[in-house]
Protein backbone atom coordinates (compact mmCIF):
# COMPACT_ATOMS: atom_id res chain seq x y z
CA UNK A 1 0.00 0.00 0.00
CA UNK A 2 2.87 2.22 0.71
CA UNK A 3 4.54 1.76 -2.75
CA UNK A 4 1.18 2.46 -3.60
CA UNK A 5 1.34 5.93 -2.52
CA UNK A 6 4.75 6.89 -2.85
CA UNK A 7 4.64 5.81 -7.06
CA UNK A 8 1.03 7.60 -7.41
CA UNK A 9 2.96 10.87 -5.43
CA UNK A 10 5.72 10.69 -7.92
CA UNK A 11 3.52 10.45 -10.92
CA UNK A 12 1.39 13.06 -9.51
CA UNK A 13 5.04 14.69 -8.96
CA UNK A 14 6.06 14.14 -12.58
CA UNK A 15 2.97 15.70 -14.33
CA UNK A 16 3.01 18.46 -12.38
CA UNK A 17 6.46 19.53 -13.32
CA UNK A 18 5.53 18.41 -16.70
CA UNK A 19 2.88 20.45 -17.26
CA UNK A 20 4.49 23.66 -15.80
CA UNK A 21 7.17 23.16 -18.05
CA UNK A 22 5.05 23.54 -20.90
CA UNK A 23 3.64 26.18 -19.95
CA UNK A 24 7.02 28.16 -19.52
CA UNK A 25 7.69 30.30 -22.16
CA UNK A 26 11.60 29.67 -22.61
CA UNK A 27 13.40 32.67 -23.69
CA UNK A 28 16.97 32.97 -24.99
CA UNK A 29 19.29 35.53 -25.80
CA UNK A 30 22.00 36.69 -28.26
CA UNK A 31 24.41 38.86 -27.01
CA UNK A 32 25.83 39.73 -23.86
CA UNK A 33 27.12 43.00 -24.73
CA UNK A 34 24.81 45.34 -23.51
CA UNK A 35 23.30 46.47 -20.32
CA UNK A 36 19.63 45.86 -21.93
CA UNK A 37 20.47 42.21 -21.46
CA UNK A 38 21.71 41.44 -17.69
CA UNK A 39 18.36 44.07 -17.25
CA UNK A 40 15.76 41.51 -18.74
CA UNK A 41 18.02 38.72 -17.14
CA UNK A 42 17.38 39.89 -14.04
CA UNK A 43 13.66 40.90 -14.26
CA UNK A 44 12.55 37.61 -14.99
CA UNK A 45 14.98 35.05 -13.60
CA UNK A 46 15.33 36.44 -10.29
CA UNK A 47 13.04 34.22 -7.29
CA UNK A 48 11.13 37.34 -6.54
CA UNK A 49 9.86 38.55 -9.87
CA UNK A 50 6.71 39.44 -10.15
CA UNK A 51 4.05 37.04 -10.80
CA UNK A 52 3.14 38.32 -14.23
CA UNK A 53 6.62 37.04 -15.46
CA UNK A 54 5.96 33.32 -13.88
CA UNK A 55 5.20 32.36 -16.97
CA UNK A 56 8.53 33.12 -18.84
CA UNK A 57 12.28 32.26 -18.06
CA UNK A 58 15.85 33.01 -19.58
CA UNK A 59 17.46 29.40 -20.15
CA UNK A 60 20.03 30.66 -22.67
CA UNK A 61 22.48 32.86 -23.87
CA UNK A 62 25.03 32.91 -26.68
CA UNK A 63 26.76 36.01 -25.51
CA UNK A 64 28.80 37.07 -28.25
CA UNK A 65 28.07 40.44 -28.98
CA UNK A 66 30.53 42.97 -30.74
CA UNK A 67 34.12 42.23 -32.03
CA UNK A 68 35.01 45.80 -32.80
CA UNK A 69 33.04 48.31 -30.17
CA UNK A 70 35.04 48.69 -27.17
CA UNK A 71 32.23 49.81 -25.30
CA UNK A 72 30.26 47.21 -25.88
CA UNK A 73 33.19 43.88 -25.95
CA UNK A 74 34.63 44.88 -22.51
CA UNK A 75 31.18 44.11 -20.77
CA UNK A 76 30.82 40.48 -21.57
CA UNK A 77 32.98 38.42 -19.56
CA UNK A 78 31.20 40.26 -16.52
CA UNK A 79 27.69 39.75 -18.19
CA UNK A 80 28.18 36.23 -18.77
CA UNK A 81 29.39 35.49 -15.32
CA UNK A 82 26.19 37.49 -14.26
CA UNK A 83 23.77 35.53 -16.60
CA UNK A 84 25.05 32.43 -15.20
CA UNK A 85 24.08 33.79 -11.39
CA UNK A 86 20.73 33.47 -12.60
CA UNK A 87 20.51 30.17 -14.01
CA UNK A 88 21.49 31.08 -17.51
CA UNK A 89 23.32 28.88 -19.64
CA UNK A 90 25.56 30.07 -22.10
CA UNK A 91 25.86 28.54 -25.23
CA UNK A 92 29.17 27.86 -27.62
CA UNK A 93 27.00 29.34 -30.59
CA UNK A 94 23.63 30.78 -31.74
CA UNK A 95 22.39 27.05 -33.38
CA UNK A 96 22.79 25.68 -29.80
CA UNK A 97 20.87 28.20 -27.89
CA UNK A 98 18.05 27.97 -30.80
CA UNK A 99 17.69 24.13 -29.82
CA UNK A 100 16.54 24.94 -26.45
CA UNK A 101 14.21 28.22 -26.62
CA UNK A 102 10.45 29.37 -28.17
CA UNK A 103 11.47 33.04 -28.35
CA UNK A 104 14.61 35.29 -28.90
CA UNK A 105 15.57 38.67 -27.55
CA UNK A 106 18.63 40.06 -30.02
CA UNK A 107 20.52 41.97 -27.96
CA UNK A 108 23.91 42.40 -29.77
CA UNK A 109 24.48 46.40 -29.30
CA UNK A 110 26.68 45.92 -32.73
CA UNK A 111 23.63 46.32 -35.29
CA UNK A 112 26.30 45.59 -38.14
CA UNK A 113 25.56 41.62 -36.66
CA UNK A 114 21.68 41.64 -36.73
CA UNK A 115 21.48 40.80 -40.54
CA UNK A 116 23.51 37.46 -39.97
CA UNK A 117 22.59 36.49 -36.72
CA UNK A 118 18.48 37.04 -37.50
CA UNK A 119 19.02 35.21 -40.38
CA UNK A 120 19.31 32.36 -38.17
CA UNK A 121 16.68 33.05 -35.62
CA UNK A 122 14.27 33.17 -38.68
CA UNK A 123 15.37 30.13 -40.34
CA UNK A 124 14.69 28.33 -36.57
CA UNK A 125 10.78 30.19 -36.91
CA UNK A 126 11.24 31.75 -33.46
CA UNK A 127 10.10 34.50 -33.08
CA UNK A 128 12.45 37.30 -32.60
CA UNK A 129 12.72 40.99 -30.71
CA UNK A 130 15.53 43.27 -32.22
CA UNK A 131 16.78 45.66 -29.35
CA UNK A 132 17.56 48.61 -31.26
CA UNK A 133 19.05 49.64 -33.69
CA UNK A 134 17.42 47.45 -35.68
CA UNK A 135 20.36 47.26 -38.32
CA UNK A 136 23.10 49.48 -38.67
CA UNK A 137 21.47 51.69 -41.79
CA UNK A 138 18.11 51.30 -43.59
CA UNK A 139 19.22 48.93 -45.99
CA UNK A 140 19.94 46.42 -43.71
CA UNK A 141 16.68 47.28 -41.54
CA UNK A 142 14.75 46.42 -44.95
CA UNK A 143 16.26 43.37 -45.75
CA UNK A 144 16.04 42.29 -42.09
CA UNK A 145 12.15 42.85 -42.82
CA UNK A 146 11.76 41.30 -45.99
CA UNK A 147 13.36 38.22 -44.85
CA UNK A 148 11.31 37.98 -41.41
CA UNK A 149 8.46 37.96 -44.00
CA UNK A 150 10.14 35.35 -46.08
CA UNK A 151 10.09 32.92 -42.97
CA UNK A 152 7.18 33.84 -41.80
CA UNK A 153 8.86 35.14 -38.36
CA UNK A 154 7.11 37.45 -35.75
CA UNK A 155 10.06 40.04 -35.49
CA UNK A 156 9.59 43.51 -33.56
CA UNK A 157 12.35 46.27 -32.98
CA UNK A 158 11.54 49.33 -30.75
CA UNK A 159 13.52 52.19 -28.35
CA UNK A 160 12.33 51.80 -24.41
CA UNK A 161 11.25 55.40 -24.46
CA UNK A 162 8.05 54.20 -27.10
CA UNK A 163 6.58 52.81 -24.25
CA UNK A 164 7.11 55.73 -21.63
CA UNK A 165 3.38 56.08 -20.32
CA UNK A 166 2.89 59.52 -21.19
CA UNK A 167 4.36 58.68 -25.12
CA UNK A 168 1.87 56.20 -25.40
CA UNK A 169 -1.04 58.85 -23.88
CA UNK A 170 0.09 61.28 -26.44
CA UNK A 171 -0.07 58.08 -28.85
CA UNK A 172 -3.46 57.07 -28.09
CA UNK A 173 -5.02 60.77 -28.05
CA UNK A 174 -5.45 61.23 -24.65
CA UNK A 175 -4.29 64.75 -25.09
CA UNK A 176 -5.74 65.87 -28.34
CA UNK A 177 -4.51 65.21 -31.96
CA UNK A 178 -0.84 66.12 -31.89
CA UNK A 179 -0.31 69.07 -33.94
CA UNK A 180 4.10 68.88 -33.72
CA UNK A 181 6.71 67.84 -31.49
CA UNK A 182 10.01 69.03 -30.95
CA UNK A 183 12.15 65.83 -29.05
CA UNK A 184 15.55 65.31 -28.04
CA UNK A 185 17.98 62.40 -27.15
CA UNK A 186 21.13 61.92 -25.95
CA UNK A 187 23.08 60.93 -29.67
CA UNK A 188 26.47 59.80 -29.13
CA UNK A 189 28.58 58.96 -32.07
CA UNK A 190 29.91 55.02 -33.19
CA UNK A 191 31.19 55.40 -36.77
CA UNK A 192 30.49 52.31 -37.44
CA UNK A 193 26.55 53.24 -37.96
CA UNK A 194 24.74 55.66 -39.53
CA UNK A 195 24.19 59.07 -37.58
CA UNK A 196 21.69 58.97 -35.49
CA UNK A 197 21.20 54.52 -35.31
CA UNK A 198 23.71 54.25 -32.97
CA UNK A 199 21.35 56.15 -29.67
CA UNK A 200 20.10 59.14 -31.58
CA UNK A 201 17.75 56.47 -32.10
CA UNK A 202 15.76 56.96 -28.93
CA UNK A 203 14.64 60.40 -29.98
CA UNK A 204 13.91 59.63 -33.11
CA UNK A 205 11.36 57.31 -32.02
CA UNK A 206 9.96 59.24 -29.05
CA UNK A 207 8.97 61.48 -32.09
CA UNK A 208 7.60 59.09 -34.26
CA UNK A 209 5.78 57.55 -31.26
CA UNK A 210 4.07 60.80 -30.57
CA UNK A 211 3.64 62.20 -34.53
CA UNK A 212 2.58 58.92 -36.09
CA UNK A 213 4.19 58.12 -39.81
CA UNK A 214 4.21 60.70 -42.59
CA UNK A 215 6.68 62.28 -42.69
CA UNK A 216 7.79 63.44 -46.41
CA UNK A 217 10.57 66.14 -46.47
CA UNK A 218 13.81 66.29 -44.20
CA UNK A 219 16.59 69.11 -43.36
CA UNK A 220 19.33 69.37 -41.16
CA UNK A 221 21.25 72.29 -39.59
CA UNK A 222 24.42 71.08 -38.09
CA UNK A 223 27.18 72.68 -36.38
CA UNK A 224 30.49 70.81 -34.70
CA UNK A 225 28.56 69.99 -31.12
CA UNK A 226 25.15 70.37 -32.41
CA UNK A 227 22.14 68.86 -34.60
CA UNK A 228 18.69 69.79 -35.16
CA UNK A 229 16.86 67.61 -37.79
CA UNK A 230 13.38 69.04 -39.11
CA UNK A 231 10.89 66.76 -40.76
CA UNK A 232 7.51 67.80 -42.28
CA UNK A 233 4.91 65.60 -42.24
CA UNK A 234 2.21 65.45 -45.32
CA UNK A 235 -0.51 67.00 -43.72
CA UNK A 236 1.40 69.91 -42.91
CA UNK A 237 3.01 68.69 -39.27
CA UNK A 238 6.47 69.71 -38.08
CA UNK A 239 8.82 67.39 -35.60
CA UNK A 240 11.72 68.32 -35.28
CA UNK A 241 14.86 66.26 -33.06
CA UNK A 242 17.44 67.31 -31.37
CA UNK A 243 20.58 65.11 -30.76
CA UNK A 244 22.48 66.10 -27.62
CA UNK A 245 26.25 65.40 -27.81
CA UNK A 246 27.64 68.07 -25.68
CA UNK A 247 26.14 69.40 -22.45
CA UNK A 248 23.71 67.28 -20.36
CA UNK A 249 22.32 64.47 -21.58
CA UNK A 250 18.77 63.86 -21.27
CA UNK A 251 15.24 62.20 -22.71
CA UNK A 252 12.14 64.19 -23.59
CA UNK A 253 10.55 67.00 -25.97
CA UNK A 254 7.49 69.17 -26.03
CA UNK A 255 4.23 67.90 -27.77
CA UNK A 256 2.17 70.22 -28.97
CA UNK A 257 -1.46 68.92 -28.91
CA UNK A 258 -4.58 70.44 -29.73
CA UNK A 259 -5.79 70.51 -25.94
CA UNK A 260 -2.38 71.54 -24.05
CA UNK A 261 1.19 71.39 -24.72
CA UNK A 262 3.08 67.96 -23.10
CA UNK A 263 6.15 67.10 -21.70
CA UNK A 264 7.24 63.98 -23.90
CA UNK A 265 8.31 60.99 -21.37
CA UNK A 266 12.15 60.32 -20.82
CA UNK A 267 13.76 57.13 -19.78
CA UNK A 268 10.87 55.23 -17.13
CA UNK A 269 13.34 51.59 -16.85
CA UNK A 270 13.57 48.09 -18.85
CA UNK A 271 9.98 46.77 -17.25
CA UNK A 272 7.71 48.93 -19.55
CA UNK A 273 9.36 47.57 -23.06
CA UNK A 274 9.53 44.09 -21.49
CA UNK A 275 6.26 43.92 -20.50
CA UNK A 276 5.66 44.71 -24.03
CA UNK A 277 7.97 42.26 -25.42
CA UNK A 278 6.48 39.18 -23.26
CA UNK A 279 3.45 40.00 -24.53
CA UNK A 280 4.67 39.93 -28.33
CA UNK A 281 6.10 36.69 -27.25
CA UNK A 282 2.90 35.21 -25.53
CA UNK A 283 0.34 35.83 -28.69
CA UNK A 284 2.95 36.54 -31.50
CA UNK A 285 1.15 39.84 -32.73
CA UNK A 286 3.79 42.40 -33.48
CA UNK A 287 2.82 45.52 -31.41
CA UNK A 288 4.58 47.59 -34.03
CA UNK A 289 3.82 48.37 -37.73
CA UNK A 290 7.33 47.53 -39.05
CA UNK A 291 6.73 50.50 -41.80
CA UNK A 292 7.22 52.75 -38.85
CA UNK A 293 10.37 51.14 -37.47
CA UNK A 294 11.40 51.82 -41.71
CA UNK A 295 10.50 54.81 -41.82
CA UNK A 296 12.40 55.78 -38.47
CA UNK A 297 15.24 54.69 -40.19
CA UNK A 298 14.18 56.78 -43.65
CA UNK A 299 14.07 59.64 -41.77
CA UNK A 300 17.82 59.33 -39.86
CA UNK A 301 19.48 58.49 -43.65
CA UNK A 302 17.45 61.28 -44.65
CA UNK A 303 19.08 63.50 -41.74
CA UNK A 304 22.54 62.20 -42.91
CA UNK A 305 21.52 63.34 -46.39
CA UNK A 306 20.44 66.40 -45.67
CA UNK A 307 23.77 67.20 -43.81
CA UNK A 308 25.60 65.95 -46.78
CA UNK A 309 23.90 68.18 -48.99
CA UNK A 310 24.58 70.87 -46.32
CA UNK A 311 21.15 71.45 -45.06
CA UNK A 312 19.37 71.41 -47.95
CA UNK A 313 15.49 69.80 -47.96
CA UNK A 314 15.51 66.08 -48.83
CA UNK A 315 12.48 63.86 -49.86
CA UNK A 316 11.99 61.11 -47.52
CA UNK A 317 10.68 58.95 -50.54
CA UNK A 318 13.85 59.09 -52.71
CA UNK A 319 15.79 58.13 -49.55
CA UNK A 320 13.26 54.70 -49.28
CA UNK A 321 13.80 53.95 -52.82
CA UNK A 322 17.50 53.58 -52.48
CA UNK A 323 17.24 52.03 -49.50
CA UNK A 324 15.00 49.30 -51.31
CA UNK A 325 17.17 49.17 -53.76
CA UNK A 326 20.17 48.67 -51.69
CA UNK A 327 18.35 45.92 -49.47
CA UNK A 328 17.48 44.13 -52.50
CA UNK A 329 21.42 43.71 -53.27
CA UNK A 330 22.08 42.79 -49.93
CA UNK A 331 19.42 39.97 -50.34
CA UNK A 332 20.44 38.59 -53.77
CA UNK A 333 24.53 38.34 -51.86
CA UNK A 334 23.27 36.72 -48.90
CA UNK A 335 24.13 32.76 -49.31
CA UNK A 336 20.44 32.32 -48.04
Amino acid sequence: MKIRIILTALIASVISIAAYSQQVIKLGIIGLDTSHSPAFIKLLNDENAPDQYKGFKIVAAYPYGSKTIESSYKRIPGYIEEAKKHGVKITASIAEMLKQVDCVFLETNDGNLHLEQAIEVFKAGKPVFIDKPVAANLAEAIAIFKLAKKYNVPIFSSSVLRYSPINQEIRNGAHGKVLGADCYSPDAYEPSHADFTWYGIHGVETLYTVMGRGCTQVSRSSTKDYTVTTGVWADGRIGTFRGIRTGHNYFGGSVFCSSKVVQAGGYDGYKVLLDQILKFFKTKEVPIDPEETIEIFTFMEASNESKRQNGAPVLMEAILEKGRLDAELILRNLKD
